[in-house]
């Protein structure tokens, strides 16, 4: 598998000159975890893998991130920087016969003193059992395992494998990580044969793809005529995108199909809708951003409104382009015309910030559960009342941590559906009142 990322050339070995043609992507690897592009975040000297390195301590980690942003780039680095051993397997190819010969190389390794870093492709292809198979081999040290996957690790891995690993997010390319993996090209290759529309128009068509990028960089190498856009995209047999995705554009646009939905205006909102796809944008972003407005500005006004934007978002992936994208429309003329309210996320944003002010205060006693005799002698579930025996099946109990005061956040406003959230919740809050002031 060819890594992503480049080092100096005058850093190779001077044998590599002898050898026969190797593609770019084989001559841009890189030889320490300072020379990768894009994850600074993760390997600075304050990140949490810098830090994990600095300590002397490699843990089991899982890579999360999306194509061509360097996971198998960093794990086979991780390895030379810790003296261990590097194996790759992919989920894809490998079953329980291959695994179980990993794992006995791994022991006789191990045995004679040398740790193996196992770098698995594609874990979150492995199943519960193969996943669990790893588990003995991670805690006694045989193997540290580097586990790469694009997909979420918290539906994909199982919990019993993630408690022993650390997940580290890899983020993708943007464009100015791109721009210098491009410089880095022009150090090995001379200065591409490409003017300054096509130059971005290479990097738009690589979308945050790494490996993407040096492939399509390697297509251009040797170019008898400097390229435009146009001849770029001839070339290249890749349509580059009419709007440059990472760019002012890109975010002028999703601001304007956002606020316009949040103005209840239907036609603006559609046009700038018409905009972004006409200009080549991913549908699925759309779709995706469209089901956010849903939750922050329609929220429970209009309850079905999120259903709508994930049936719409599931018709576009049956149906695909160009049919798919009616769905998508008619999910922002819903929107836009649905009654507003943000009282939900306000109030959800409000709770996690009292959240993190008061995170160590514990339940109050009484509602909590008391399912041993030492639990009830130390008070749990002492004086809990049981809403569905008390009148009108509210008791009006605190629930609160004991001592804190209490939090109002979620507010409904007297649009759609919240106007009649909000009679239920001055209902409550009355009820409430006079349970406390009976029990006084």
């Amino acid at each position: 598998m060819a890594d992503l990322f480049d080092s100096d050339p005058a850093s190779r070995p001077a044998a590599a000159a002898a050898e026969g043609p190797r593609p770019l992507a084989d001559r841009l690897r890189p030889a320490t975890l300072a020379e990768v592009i894009g994850q600074e975040d993760l390997l600075g000297a304050d990140g949490p893998l810098g830090a994990m390195l600095a300590s002397g301590h490699l843990s089991s980690l899982i890579l999360w991130g999306p194509p061509g942003v360097g996971k198998t780039t960093i794990a086979r680095l991780l390895a030379s920087e810790t003296d261990l051993a590097f194996v790759q397997i992919s989920a894809i190819f490998t079953g329980v016969p291959e695994l179980r010969k990993v794992f006995e190389a791994a022991r006789l390794r191990h045995q004679q003193g040398r740790g193996t870093l196992l770098f698995v492709d594609e874990i979150h292809r492995f199943n519960k059992a193969q996943q669990d198979g790893f588990l003995p081999h991670m805690e006694d040290g045989t193997i540290v395992l580097v586990g790469a996957t694009t997909e979420n690790p918290s539906f994909e891995l199982n919990a019993a494998l993630l408690s022993r690993a650390t997940v580290m997010v890899l983020r993708r390319l943007d464009a100015a990580a791109l721009g210098e993996m491009l410089e880095r090209v022009e150090r090995v290759s001379g200065p591409l044969p490409l003017d300054a529309g096509a130059r971005d128009a290479i990097l738009e068509m690589a979308d945050g793809d790494g490996r993407a990028l040096l492939n399509l960089a390697e297509q251009v190498i040797g170019a008898p005529d400097v390229l435009d856009r146009e001849a770029l995209t001839r070339r290249l047999a890749r349509r580059a995108p009419r709007y440059d995705k990472s760019g002012d554009e890109h975010y002028n646009l999703i601001s304007a199909l956002h606020k316009s939905v949040r103005g209840s205006d239907p036609d603006a909102a559609l046009y700038w809708l018409a905009r972004m796809l006409s200009g080549g944008e991913d549908p699925r972003y759309l779709a995706r951003r469209i089901t956010r407005m849903a939750v922050e500005d329609i929220g429970l006004a209009d309850p079905s409104a999120a259903q709508l934007c994930l049936t719409a978002w599931e018709v576009y992936e049956r149906l695909g382009s160009p049919e798919g994208e009616l769905a998508l429309a008619q999910a922002v003329l819903h929107l836009a015309l649905a009654p507003k309210s943000n009282a939900a996320y306000t109030a959800y944003k409000a709770a996690m910030d009292a959240a993190r002010r008061t995170g160590s205060e514990p339940p109050p006693k009484h509602i909590l559960n008391a399912p041993t005799r030492l639990m009830r002698d130390v008070g749990y579930g002492a004086g809990y009342q049981y809403d569905h025996d008390a009148e009108d099946g509210f008791s009006g109990q605190n629930y609160f941590p004991d001592g804190m005061k209490r939090g109002v956040y979620y507010v409904p406003v007297e649009r759609g559906h919240e106007r009649e959230l909000k009679k239920r919740v001055d209902y409550f809050v009355k009820l409430r009142a006079q349970r406390m002031k009976s029990s006084e």
